[in-house]
């Protein structure tokens, strides 16, 4: 009892020595952003307990932390004898940062509590109220310079985006330029030229067919003429006379016509065609059909006599005349030849034109392909930048996400530290067990006896012995103190329940 008083009076006596310690706490509640997500986007996806452990070490970094402790004169004692890492490393441990859970998974958080614990209340009710309002704020720069690092980054993809698109288009305004005539929009346009020009190479034909046949007419009529200039017993006109015969005539128009044919052939096949082939084996034919006739209506070798003047006069006048036809239907003739060939030369370019068609479009596709993708990529880039800079003006206007103060900080009236009560009902438990060991340990080594059967079993024979206590004046002082010591720890244990229970049920 002595030892269990002794260490309950001891403890109560160091408990009553301990500084008083409170704690002020405050409720920080997560507000989600006032307009809705389907109208902006947020460009901040973190979850919130993420966003909170990056924003507690930021809160207590070593120069935020050394700036409050500088402004409320914090740990002025420790300040002296202990380096500034232990000051920062003290305060650390005396604020606490408490999520509150937003559901029963324990995924999300809907609040926290912030503390500190000093010895000064209203020192620990301001410390808190600095803390939670850095929380704040924190939270509001770390949200608005992410949203204005989000817009920054993504203008500069629009512009780079805008950039290649440019130049795609730039590379399809030349590819259209070099290619002019052979893209594919321009097949149908093609088409319809060749068409027309088909039509004017068939007109062309036709007229130097017709020309060829006039100039063999003229030809035939002035070898007529000459040959009755040789003749001298007829004196006839060049109206009254056939100048040639009608076999030799025939011969000459189904040439000139075989010919025409063998032109307007050439402008639709290959040499190698079955009816051109064809015709150059009439051609030939008739040639030499031509040239027989013309050996068979040779002129005859006399000399005939001259005609008269008169007669003569209107012979020359009447050759000169179908001379001068013939030179007309020479240049008219070179003419259509020229036009001829200058369409055949255009329809060559247009053929070629619509042979490139297929591979320029195939060409045509791979950078049109590419400018869809660019053009898709920059319109999804843009689209993203105005939504960031919603969500940036949103971020600025304190619109969006935010920590709002609930519950300010308290102001507190009662010890948190130490617990006097809880510490004195260990001390009197310890005493109770030192008292309980150190009685055993005297009682082991002092071997008393406690029977009779004990002291014949100690002895070999039986004494019989009668001591009465007699108690030295030592022993009696201290029986004395301990019997006062006793009376002492029993008042003031039966005096401080009624205290430590009022004190408990506070707390």
């Amino acid at each position: 009892m002595l030892i269990a008083s002794t260490v309950a009076i001891g403890t109560a006596g160091v408990l009553m020595q301990l500084p008083n310690r409170y704690t002020s706490e405050a409720t920080l509640l997560v507000v989600q952003q006032q307009v809705p997500e389907r109208y902006v986007s947020s460009t901040t996806t973190t979850a919130v307990s993420e966003a909170l452990q990056a924003m507690t070490q930021e809160v207590l970094s070593r120069a935020r932390l050394q700036a409050i402790i500088a402004e409320f004169n914090l740990y002025p004692d420790k300040r002296e004898r202990l380096a500034p890492e232990r000051i920062i490393e003290a305060m650390r441990n005396d604020i606490g940062i408490q999520p509150l859970q937003g559901n029963s998974d324990r995924r999300s958080v809907n609040s926290f509590k912030i503390s500190f614990t000093t010895g000064i209340p209203d020192v620990a009710q301001r410390v808190t109220s600095r803390l939670a309002s850095l929380f704040i704020a924190e939270n509001l720069k770390t949200r608005a310079d992410q949203a204005t690092n989000t817009t920054e980054f993504l203008s500069a993809q629009v512009v780079e985006a805008q950039t290649k698109l440019i130049n795609q288009e730039t590379r399809i305004r030349d590819f259209k330029m070099r290619h002019l005539g052979e893209l594919p929009e321009q097949q149908q346009g093609n088409l319809a030229i060749l068409a027309g020009l088909q039509t004017q190479l068939q007109n062309a034909a036709a007229a130097l067919s017709r020309a060829e046949q006039q100039r063999v007419y003229l030809e035939s009529l002035i070898r007529g003429f000459e040959t009755m200039a040789a003749q001298s017993d007829a004196s006839v006109t060049a109206s009254e006379i056939s100048p040639v015969p009608g076999p030799i005539r025939d011969a000459q128009v189904e040439l000139a016509r075989l010919l025409a044919e063998r032109r307007r052939l050439a402008s639709i096949y290959t040499a190698s065609h079955p009816d051109l082939i064809q015709n150059r084996t009439a051609v030939e034919r008739a040639e030499a059909n031509l040239a027989r006739l013309q050996a068979e209506q040779a002129p005859p070798t006399e000399v005939r006599q001259p005609r008269q003047a008169p007669a003569d006069n209107r012979q020359e006048a009447t050759l000169a005349q179908v001379r001068s036809q013939l030179e007309a239907n020479r240049v008219e003739t070179g003419n259509l030849s020229r036009d001829y060939q200058n369409i055949q030369a255009a329809m060559e370019k247009y053929q070629n034109r619509l042979n490139q068609t297929p591979v320029r479009e195939q060409q045509l596709a791979t950078v049109l392909r590419d400018h869809e993708l660019l053009k898709k990529d920059y319109e999804e880039l843009l689209r993203k930048k105005l939504e960031a800079e919603l969500a940036t003006n949103l971020e600025k206007q304190q619109a969006g996400q935010q920590f709002r103060m609930v519950d300010a900080p308290s102001l507190p009236t009662v010890p948190t530290s130490p617990k006097r009560v809880r510490l004195s009902l260990f001390g009197i438990l310890g005493g109770v067990l030192l008292g309980v060991v150190a009685a055993f340990l005297v009682d082991i080594k002092g071997r008393p006896f406690y029977s009779e059967k004990a002291v014949t079993e100690r002895f070999a024979r039986t004494p019989v012995i009668g001591i009465p206590v007699l108690r030295t004046r030592a022993e009696r002082r201290v029986r004395m103190w301990g019997r006062a010591l006793e009376w002492a720890g029993g008042t003031v244990l039966a005096a401080a329940a009624p205290a430590l229970h009022s004190a408990t049920t506070r707390t």
